[in-house]
C-alpha cells in the first residue's frame, strides 16, 4: 500500500502552517531541530510548538522565532554573515552539507530551486542571483527543510493538494507595498497551472514559501484522491480570519487500484466531408503524441451520405492534446468522450535469434497467485517483414521460426 497525503487549504498555506500540520501528525520537533544542526544556523532561530484554538478547534502552531545575532552572547560574531541575506547557491550548499535523509535533501533543493526560479522570473534575474532577505532566509530554510523532513519522516510517497484561495488586498514587503497574491506566488501558480478561487477573504492567504512547498511537492491539484484516511494534522496560521485559519493534512493509504485495470478515455466523432488523406494524417498525428489506438468505421449518415466514425483511445492526461488535433485537422464540431476501465495484460519485449537474424517478440502475461501466466507470444511484425524481404523467405515462415526460437530458449 502506498502512503499518500492530501493538503486541504481553505485559508491558504504558509511554511509554518505546513510545519504545524506535520508536527500535529506526530513529527517530533526535537527530530527537526537535531536534523537542522547540520545546516549551521542553530544560533539564528528557536523552534517551538503550542496548541492554539481557532474558532473552537484545536490546532498546532509552530513558531520559528528569529534570534537577533547582535544581542547574542559574545563569541558568536562569525554568525553575522546572515545579515547580508543568502543566495540560492549558498543555500543549496548548506542543504547538501547538512547530511539530511536523501528524500528530504532532494525535496528541499527542489523547493528552493522552484522558489528562486519564480522570484527570478518576477524580477527579471537569474535564479542564482535571487537574494533571500536576512529575515526570510532563516525562516524559509527552517520552513522548507522542516516540511521536507516531516513528509519524509511520515513516509509520505505522494502529496496531493486542494485548489488554492487567492486572497486579496495588499501587503508590505521588502520592495514596498504589493498586491496580493504577491508576484512570486502568482508565478508559482502559473508554473504549475494551479486551480485557484476566491473565498472572499482579502488578506495574504498563500505565502511564497507555502506556495513553493505545495507547487513543488504536490503531484496533482484538485479534489481529494481515493484514499483511506488514517490521521489528520491541523496546522494553525497567524492571521485571525472569519473562518478557522487552519491547514489540514490528511494522511492515509491510497486505495489500491486493480493492477490489471487502467482508466482510459474514448473519444469519437463522425465525419462526412473530409478527404481520406486528411484522415490518414490525423491518425498519424494522434499516434505520434501517444494515443493508444485510433481506428475508423464506415457509417451511413443523414441524407444517405457515407461517412466515417473516428475513434481514439488514450490515457486521461492525453485527452486535451488528442482533442486539439481532432479540432485542428478535421471538420468536426463536437467530440464525444467517455471514461472507461480496460483490463490489460502486462507486456514485455524479448529478443530471440533465428537462422535469419534477430526478432523482437512481445510477451503478454498476467499474475495469478504470484505466478507469471503467459497468455500470448507475438513476434514483432516489422522485424519479421525486414528479415523476410532480406532473405526472400515467406513472412509466415520467419514468424513461425521466431515463436519456435522463443519456446526453445525458455
Amino acid at each position: 500500500m502506498s502512503k499518500i497525503a492530501y493538503l486541504q487549504c481553505p485559508t491558504g498555506i504558509s511554511g509554518d502552517m505546513f510545519l504545524g500540520a506535520l508536527v500535529s501528525l506526530g513529527v517530533p520537533i526535537d527530530y527537526l531541530v537535531s536534523k537542522f544542526r547540520g545546516l549551521g544556523i542553530e544560533h539564528e532561530y528557536k523552534l517551538w510548538q503550542e496548541s492554539v484554538q481557532r474558532h473552537g478547534q484545536e490546532a498546532t502552531k509552530v513558531h520559528v522565532e528569529l534570534v537577533d545575532a547582535h544581542h547574542h552572547d559574545h563569541g558568536h560574531h562569525h554568525h553575522h554573515n546572515h545579515h547580508h541575506g543568502r543566495h540560492l547557491p549558498e543555500i543549496e550548499q548548506m542543504i547538501l552539507k547538512a547530511s539530511l535523509p536523501p528524500r528530504a535533501e532532494a525535496w528541499s533543493l527542489a523547493v528552493f530551486r522552484q522558489l528562486a526560479v519564480a522570484e527570478g522570473a518576477v524580477h527579471g534575474i537569474a535564479p542564482e542571483k535571487v537574494h533571500f532577505h536576512e529575515v526570510g532566509a532563516v525562516d524559509a530554510i527552517v520552513d522548507i527543510v522542516g516540511s521536507c523532513l516531516g513528509l519524509d519522516w511520515l513516509g509520505v510517497e505522494r502529496l496531493y493538494c486542494s485548489p488554492m484561495p487567492t486572497g486579496g488586498g495588499t501587503v508590505k514587503a521588502a520592495h514596498g507595498v504589493m498586491t496580493v497574491p504577491v508576484p512570486a506566488v502568482l508565478k508559482l501558480w502559473e508554473m504549475r497551472g494551479c486551480p485557484v478561487y476566491s473565498n472572499g477573504i482579502e488578506k495574504e492567504l498563500v505565502t511564497p514559501t507555502g506556495a513553493a512547498i505545495a507547487t513543488t511537492l504536490a503531484v496533482d491539484f484538485g479534489s481529494p484522491p481515493r484514499m483511506k484516511i488514517q490521521q489528520t494534522g491541523l496546522g494553525a496560521g497567524t492571521l485571525n480570519l472569519s473562518v478557522p485559519n487552519v491547514l489540514r493534512l490528511w494522511l492515509g493509504e491510497a486505495e489500491a487500484e486493480n493492477p490489471d485495470l487502467e482508466t482510459i478515455v474514448t473519444l469519437e466523432t463522425q465525419i462526412d466531408d473530409i478527404s481520406p488523406q486528411a484522415i490518414g494524417y490525423v491518425m498519424e498525428e494522434l499516434f505520434h503524441i501517444g494515443a493508444l489506438d485510433v481506428f475508423t468505421q464506415g457509417i451511413g449518415m443523414k441524407k444517405s451520405r457515407p461517412g466515417i466514425l473516428l475513434t481514439v483511445i488514450c490515457h486521461p492526461e492525453k485527452v486535451a492534446e488528442c482533442e486539439a488535433i481532432l479540432f485542428r485537422e478535421t471538420t468536426t464540431l463536437g467530440i464525444r468522450r467517455s471514461t472507461q476501465q480496460r483490463a490489460i495484460l502486462h507486456r514485455e519485449l524479448q529478443e530471440v535469434n533465428t537462422d535469419y537474424g534477430a526478432v523482437k517478440v512481445k510477451i503478454a502475461w498476467q499474475e495469478r497467485a504470484g505466478e507469471k501466466q503467459i497468455l500470448n507470444v507475438q513476434p514483432e511484425y516489422d522485424d519479421c517483414a525486414q528479415l523476410a524481404r532480406n532473405h526472400q523467405v515467406p513472412w509466415r515462415e520467419i514468424q513461425r521460426l521466431a515463436i519456435q526460437a522463443w519456446h526453445l530458449q525458455k
